[in-house]
């Protein structure tokens, strides 16, 4: 299991929100150079998403899921699944976690499972350049 806990610069409503609105993830979702050239997004129970991505170097991919839960603005669940899956892949849920700490929030990220360490080492490294992005990206916002 990956488990990350992130300090986010913004209230619990802001940071549900940029998770939950495709114009705003578009701006900050994906590790450091990543941009998301086309998104698909239906964040309600039983909604789907489709986020492309487009890493600095090479082609693009995708990432899709279901939303399993939407509970605003505290709890997301999604499933987690690559449409071109790596051989060690497997579907994956990635739940989150948004606890109010004032003019902060903390984020708490759980993501299961994994069939190797070395897709959970790259997840946990993916996710930290994300949040960082995210930080960033609602300080300046």
């Amino acid at each position: 299991m990956l488990e990350l806990d992130r300090l986010l610069p913004a209230d619990r409503a802001q940071v549900f929100e940029a998770f939950t609105t495709a114009d705003r993830l578009a701006q900050w979702w994906g590790p450091v150079g990543f941009t998301i050239p086309a998104i698909d997004f239906d964040p309600r129970l039983g909604g789907s998403y489709r986020i492309e991505m487009q890493p600095p170097e090479g082609d693009r991919f995708a990432l899709v899921g279901e939303f399993r839960e939407v509970e605003a603005p505290h709890h997301l669940a999604l499933t987690f699944v690559w449409e071109q899956p790596d051989p060690d892949d497997v579907d994956m849920l990635a739940e989150l976690t948004f606890e109010d700490r004032g003019d902060s929030t903390l984020l708490a990220l759980r993501q299961h499972p994994f069939r190797t360490e070395a897709r959970r080492q790259l997840h946990h490294d993916g996710w930290s350049e994300t949040l960082d992005k995210l930080a960033a990206w609602l300080t300046a916002g």
